[in-house]
């Protein structure tokens, strides 16, 4: 009589959890080299940050006596009083304007282009050319149009006014801000516009009720980019302005150093106050600029 063969499966064994807790918290198992790895990446970027912000604290007689990384003795604000009382509110309101005047418009802008694009971009050819001419305008350096653009400015006698600044800043943000924003669209499930157009929505009402929350995080990233770039922008405003009363703050920084001899703790001291815009904006946004990075390029 054949014997039958037992063709059940074998129950699963079970490892000891304690065996399982050694084995995950062996020595052997950590990533020596990738924590080293952080901790001077860490370092390598705390250090300057607090070297700035004690060196803007020091006098000027004291920041060459002190140890460069010791806490100041006597710390003070008068280099950031220094600072204030030199014309320093006015090129941060110059600032302002130009990164405002730059990034909201094209913003607003390259959103609207990119959901004509990836909406009506199938079908249009002309829409398929314009996706082509920003895509073109990604591989064009500042550097190699500052003189066609300060020709243009010349011709139409803006040379010297903020508007000079906010123009081709504005024109360069939109490209980058068009990709970013149609890759996000693109991401967005079709079935939701479908559903929005058998509810009778229009296409301006899709826009501002369906895709405009959706791509916020999207929104969100390329604010912060772009402005961040604006705010830091030197070779337009040094090109494209003269008189002291157009500058921004980074040609302000010139004006703390002498002919020879330089203020570096009130010129650390602007650099401060210079950043903390910014860096509240990216504290304020952080979140959607991380999950616009993440997900703006899911496919």
């Amino acid at each position: 009589m054949p014997t039958m063969l037992d063709r059940r499966t074998p129950a699963p064994v079970r490892k000891d959890p304690q065996v399982k807790a050694r084995r995950r918290f062996h020595p052997l198992h950590w990533n020596f080299a990738g924590g080293l790895a952080g901790w001077l990446w860490l370092a390598i970027v705390v250090i300057p940050i607090y070297w700035i912000v004690i060196t803007s604290l020091k006098l000027q007689d004291d920041y060459y006596d002190a140890n460069p990384l010791a806490w100041p003795s006597d710390p003070t604000l008068e280099n950031y009083r220094f600072v204030l009382e030199n014309d320093f509110v006015r090129y941060f309101m110059n600032s302002v304007i130009v990164t405002v005047g730059s990034v909201g418009p094209a913003v607003l802008v390259s959103f609207m282009a990119a959901y004509a694009i990836i909406r009506g971009g199938a079908g249009s050819r002309f829409l398929r050319t314009v996706n082509g001419l920003f895509l073109m305008g990604l591989a064009i350096p500042l550097q190699a149009v500052i003189i066609p653009i300060y020709l243009i400015i010349i011709r139409i006698q803006m040379y010297d006014t903020l508007g000079a600044i906010i123009m081709p800043s504005l024109a360069f943000a939109i490209p980058l801000s068009v990709l970013v924003l149609a890759n996000f669209i693109r991401d967005v499930p079709k079935e939701l516009f479908e559903s929005m157009r058998m509810d009778g929505a229009t296409e301006w009402g899709t826009l501002w009720r369906l895709a405009f929350p959706l791509t916020r995080p999207a929104l969100v990233t390329v604010t912060i980019y772009q402005g961040l770039t604006v705010w830091n922008g030197f070779v337009l405003p040094l090109i494209l302005t003269q008189s002291p009363e157009q500058r921004t703050l980074p040609l302000a920084l010139w004006e703390f150093q002498g002919q020879f001899s330089v203020n570096i703790p009130a010129v650390l001291a602007a650099v401060v106050l210079t950043t903390l815009p910014i860096l509240t904006l990216y504290v304020i946004g952080r979140r959607q600029l991380l999950s616009g990075l993440t997900a703006g390029f899911g496919k």
